[in-house]
């Protein structure tokens, strides 16, 4: 996207930046300033897509906000996230296995293994 002068709007200054990893997909949120420096947000969508030929390339999607919009914006997002988890539940990210604690809670059984310090096994 252009602005009236030809200067494409992606190639502004980033002011502040955020990135989001979230399963397939990364969330960019750039803090951009406009000529007259004003600030304004783009979030981009980019997913890792392969072609026909086996190479990727990353597909994106992005929005441009503007501060006038941020509080109507929020509003709307706030609304449909809220009624989404009414609907479907919030969702909880799966919990990874502490295999430390698992390994931790098996030693301090009283199981087979024992403790060993390298001091313990002496030199040759």
């Amino acid at each position: 996207m252009e602005n009236k002068s030809g200067e494409r709007m992606e190639d502004r200054e980033e002011i502040f930046s955020k990135s989001v990893r979230a399963g397939k997909r990364t969330y960019f949120f750039d803090v951009k300033a406009t000529k007259g420096n004003d600030y304004y947000l783009t979030v981009t969508e980019s997913k890792k897509k392969f072609s026909e030929d086996g190479k990727f390339f990353f597909e994106k999607h992005k929005l441009f906000l503007y501060k006038e919009d941020f509080e109507k914006f929020a509003a709307g997002l706030k609304e449909a996230v809220d009624f989404i988890q009414a609907e479907k539940g919030v969702y909880e990210a799966p919990v990874e296995n502490n295999y430390k604690e698992e390994l931790e809670g098996v030693l301090n059984e009283g199981s087979e293994y024992s403790e060993v310090s390298f001091d313990d096994l002496g030199s040759k």
